[in-house]
């Protein structure tokens, strides 16, 4: 009952209330990135989402666009702005995802939907966490996010599909605030990002 009905009805309702209570910090945001990246204050990509099905994630845009002499883009850590790097350590890069929750597209909780490309390197087990709609945040993410290993994460994701509950999301949902709150587990030691998932690590 929860997991098929409840679960949606609470993911409409608590994404548009964050929505309004958010706007201003939406709006401010939106203009600082707009000038910091060149008129470019969103970045939309395509994610994988229930059963697989491709969506199109909107998160704010903290890194730009610059490139070396050959047109290749500098490493994430050399186009992450100031402004970016403080939208990334607050998590406020998340709010923009409140409208795909709207959609249906995602839930709150739930396993953090990743790039297209990892879903030829699942293997069934890993494969599993399409059976949920991804969240904005989830059990991996409160228990180490990308301070951990794509293992680790998978099995977290996985337990959490295996285990849905009232409970379990109300203990996420609460735990993340701390997790936000003290910055913890924003990236992996000595990187701006997680590194690419390649099927082994």
């Amino acid at each position: 009952m929860y997991k098929n009905y409840i679960k949606r009805l609470f993911d409409f309702t608590i994404a548009l209330i964050g929505i309004i209570i958010l706007s201003p910090i939406f709006i401010i945001v939106t203009i600082g990135l707009y000038f910091a990246n060149q008129g470019k204050p969103f970045f939309v990509q395509a994610r994988p989402g229930l059963n697989e099905k491709i969506f199109h994630i909107i998160k704010f845009k903290t890194m730009n666009d610059k490139t070396d002499a050959h047109g290749n883009l500098l490493s994430d850590a050399e186009r992450l702005t100031p402004i970016g790097g403080f939208v990334r350590k607050t998590s406020l890069d998340e709010i923009p995802q409140l409208i795909n929750v709207l959609k249906g597209d995602m839930s709150i909780i739930g396993p953090r939907p990743l790039l297209p490309q990892y879903l030829s390197l699942y293997n069934e087990t890993q494969r599993k966490r399409h059976q949920v709609r991804p969240g904005i945040t989830g059990w991996a993410q409160v228990n180490g996010r990308n301070a951990i290993s794509w293992q680790k994460k998978f099995e977290l994701d996985v337990w959490y599909v295996e285990n849905i509950s009232l409970k379990t999301d109300v203990l996420v949902f609460l735990t993340t605030f701390k997790k936000v709150f003290f910055r913890e587990g924003i990236s992996q030691e000595g990187q701006a990002t997680i590194e690419p998932f390649n099927g082994h690590n």
